[in-house]
């Protein structure tokens, strides 16, 4: 699977010269990138859940600082600050990361193996090229071009030791006698759940969790920045934004994601959250906007920066496409049949990476298709407000459609994996799934009202603002009509003098 991603980005690349192209080939990309991670050494056994989103992150993280280190190392002009910074935040990730992985892959960090001697000499390795980074950074600006190459070449043998890890078996599992649930989930679920059990039993996602908490501190950050230069900022912009990064968190690391990778109802209950409920709030938060209000404009002669990277983005044929309000409805009904309907589920469910796919996609299906219902950000083509009504109660029969052919068929979905799960307080998986049916029938209620109140809001407002301005253009008619009469009064006294 890594070959192939890499061949087929290596291909594409000398046949595309767009920006558009490049940013459509980091899907494969980061296919290639984390393929051979997460079904290696960090896919298996006793907390492979934790292990899986650390992969994946340190992987995404090393692989671009290797990356930068050697576009820097060919290019003759000195790396900007804003290169600088993306090496400082990729070593810090890629330290971090990489000490939970040595950490949970290597019992009482006994260094006897090889695979412990590369993982401890790889983390040395990275730890002194980050701290060259941040001297570069924070103290003295980046040095030569000598050394630049050397940073590079440092990176590569990093990424080698890294691919001679993954082809050792970790200690963790040299004696470790595996059982089913150390196959399939990576913990134990020893008793059933309930509100105390949902509530308590976390398991921190490293993935999404963490994004969650990187929202929410970005987007506080780039508040208070904005209330420091004296301008306004919705407060309850900001509440939807976090409410929705706390919920966020609560749903991919609390009970709700333990339980859920076991039970086919509490995977439902995580989905739906994920799909309908986060990604309202989230769009309610307006972070575009926000980012837009906050990030500098590069100088003139200066090389484009987040906020025109962002700006481009915007704009770009890419979002233009997903964001439409078509585009949008359709993947966001067709989603959940895709996924559940067909061999699709079966796979995923079997893996942790499947899980965090599922989540990252319904997540982003969700927020494409509310931001084109009540978007406050500039982007996709907006409908009239009673277009837009008409799309929301559009999906609801789609919705409900799928709930009940959950909860009527007499087949379980995934029934292989959910066997082999043997969970012993379990009486039935065609039982739970059809309780999980209830929960996607059931489901929309809650942000369905959310949305109807944010619609109805944002209409008044609308209609308030134009009978504001049409009332302002009356008064100017008004007022110019008066000074018209006048002046042509003193033109027709000044005749009547001649």
């Amino acid at each position: 699977m890594a070959a192939i991603g890499a061949l087929v980005v290596a291909v594409t690349l000398r046949l595309i010269t767009r920006w558009v192209g490049h940013f459509v080939l980091l899907i494969p990309t980061v296919i290639a990138v984390v393929a051979t991670a997460v079904t290696g050494n960090a896919g298996q056994g006793p907390d492979h859940d934790y292990t899986t989103s650390a992969a994946i992150v340190f992987t995404l993280a090393l692989a671009t600082l290797t990356g930068l280190k050697t576009a820097t190392a060919v290019a003759t002009a000195t790396p900007g600050r804003a290169v600088q910074v993306m090496q400082v935040a990729c070593g810090a990730l890629t330290l971090s990361y990489g000490a939970v992985l040595l950490y949970l892959l290597i019992p009482g960090w006994s260094f006897d193996s090889d695979f412990a001697r590369l993982g401890l000499a790889a983390g040395l390795v990275v730890a002194l090229v980050w701290l060259s980074d941040c001297w570069g950074l924070f103290v003295r600006p980046a040095g030569s071009g000598g050394a630049r190459i050397a940073g590079a070449l440092t990176m590569m043998a990093v990424m080698a030791a890294v691919a001679a890890m993954a082809i050792q078996t970790a200690p963790r599992y040299v004696t470790h006698q595996f059982s089913a649930w150390d196959v399939f989930l990576g913990y134990e679920l020893p008793q059933p759940p309930n509100v105390v059990t949902l509530v308590t039993e976390w398991r921190f996602d490293s993935l999404v969790g963490t994004l969650g908490v990187v929202l929410a501190v970005g987007y506080v950050v780039a508040y208070v920045r904005l209330r420091k230069n004296g301008n306004a900022w919705p407060v309850g912009r900001l509440m939807a934004w976090l409410t929705g990064c706390v919920v966020l968190v609560f749903t991919s690391s609390s009970g709700l994601r333990a339980y859920g990778s076991a039970m086919f109802s509490v995977h439902m209950a995580e989905h739906m959250t994920l799909n309908m409920f986060v990604p309202v709030l989230l769009v309610l938060g307006g972070p575009v906007t926000l980012a837009l209000r906050v990030l500098p404009a590069a100088g003139d002669g200066q090389p484009p920066g987040p906020r025109e990277w962002l700006t481009w983005l915007l704009h770009s044929r890419v979002t233009a496409f997903l964001s439409h309000p078509i585009t949008a409805f359709i993947l966001f009904v067709a989603s959940p049949y895709i996924v559940y309907f067909t061999p699709l589920f079966d796979i995923l469910v079997r893996y942790h990476w499947g899980h965090e796919f599922m989540a990252v996609h319904f997540l982003i299906v969700g927020y494409l298709f509310y931001w084109a219902i009540i978007g406050i950000d500039p982007g996709p083509r907006r409908l009239p407000y009673p277009g837009r009504i008409g799309l929301l109660f559009a999906v609801m029969p789609f919705h409900a459609f799928f709930g009940i052919a959950l909860m009527t068929t007499s087949s379980a979905i995934g029934s292989g994996f959910y066997q082999s799960v043997g969970l012993p307080w379990l009486p039935s998986i065609v039982a739970d799934q059809h309780l999980g049916g209830g929960i996607a029938w059931g489901a929309t209620e809650l942000p369905i009202i959310i949305v109807i109140v944010a619609l109805v809001a944002q209409w008044a407002r609308q209609d308030r603002r134009v009978a504001a301005r049409e009332d302002r253009h009356a008064d100017s008619n008004y007022a110019d009509d008066d000074l018209d009469a006048y002046n042509a009064m003193l033109r027709e006294l000044s005749r009547m003098r001649r």
